[in-house]
């Protein structure tokens, strides 16, 4: 700092107030600072800034993993939401470990983010312990919890489920099955039981058979997770006519299997899966779906956050639905 001073010609304190609070220093003076800046290649130390004002200019978030590119739209969005008002992200994942969770929720309160948002409504007690009393405004996402710990934004992953049978039930089917992966102790998607759990629901109201619906290897879900279930589905009831895959990427990998297996899609096995994603509409046949935005969904948080943070982090507690709809393309028979 000594050296952008003396480049400047000004005192060290108005260059930290350049740095901290630049509304209350002159344009003209803000624009040699920041050009002396420029030319030394100065990095302003924010932690030791933080130590005074209690501001460290992040938001921490944690995902489940950082190979969906789902969750990297969220932190896209959230990225571009908080960009403008001077917040980074401190992004953390779990492997869907709840016990990862809660270290890794312990490290990152250690750097004092303003703000915290996670994937999620199901937590560890201690982890839920620390959220409560993290005194920052905490958002859980990608889901709509009955009990949040504060915020929430997202949509209903139970109604996901729900959707779909009454979708495939719809177009004609009775023989319904789904494909997810099998919770595991403390490696559990919880996001994912709950859709199944929709879907089986609703297929027990329609007076339908969940016997098709496979729990089958563990989170996170993927393309071999998708092809290895569709097989065992399809060995052990091979009249199932519709499939509901819990993600799309176990969606895709069934489509795969399906074509090594001789097994026409749809003629033979109509397929849809959750979450919209690229791959899903360049397979052929194009992947029928369950959309939800996860980018808008990481925008809305940003922009909620920034709003939060503004007025002093104390708000009544918000609950947003950001919706879904499906997304009908050619891997359901006659649709």
């Amino acid at each position: 700092m000594r050296d952008v001073s003396r480049l400047a010609g000004v005192s060290r304190m108005t260059v930290s107030r350049v740095l901290s609070d630049p509304e209350l220093v002159l344009p003209a003076t803000r624009e040699k600072v920041h050009k002396a800046i420029a030319d030394l290649g100065y990095v302003p130390d924010r932690a030791a800034g933080s130590l005074s004002s209690r501001r460290t200019g992040f938001i921490a978030l944690m995902l489940p993993t950082l190979t969906n590119a789902n969750f990297a739209a969220v932190a896209h969005g959230l990225t571009e939401a908080l960009r403008e008002a001077d917040y980074h992200l401190l992004i953390a994942y779990t492997d869907y470990d709840m016990a990862e969770e809660e270290r890794q929720l312990r490290n990152l309160l250690a750097r004092r983010p303003e703000a915290l948002v996670l994937t999620g409504a199901v937590h560890r007690r201690n982890a839920s312990r620390m959220l409560l009393a993290a005194d920052i405004p905490v958002v859980e996402i990608a889901d709509l919890p009955s009990q949040p710990i504060e915020h929430a934004i997202g949509f209903s992953n139970y109604q996901v489920g729900r959707t779909a049978a009454r979708y495939l039930i719809d177009a004609g089917f009775t023989r319904i099955g789904a494909i997810a992966a099998s919770p595991e102790g403390e490696v559990t998607d919880h996001r994912g039981e709950e859709r199944m759990r929709g879907f089986e629901d609703e297929l027990r109201l329609s007076r339908m058979s969940t016997a098709m619906v496979m729990r089958h290897g563990t989170a996170p879900v993927s393309f071999h997770h998708g092809a290895g279930a569709i097989r065992a589905l399809v060995e052990r009831d091979p009249a199932v006519e519709a499939v509901f895959a819990v993600s799309d990427l176990s969606a895709v990998g069934a489509v795969m299997e399906c074509q090594r297996m001789g097994v026409r899609v749809p003629d033979d096995i109509s397929i849809m899966g959750f979450g919209d994603f690229e791959i899903g509409r360049e397979i052929n046949p194009a992947l029928t779906t369950i959309h939800a935005d996860f980018r808008a969904l990481g925008l809305r948080t940003g922009e909620m956050l920034r709003e939060l943070l503004a007025d002093g982090g104390d708000a009544e507690a918000r609950m947003i639905d950001v919706g879904l709809r499906v997304i009908e393309r050619a891997s359901i028979r006659g649709r």
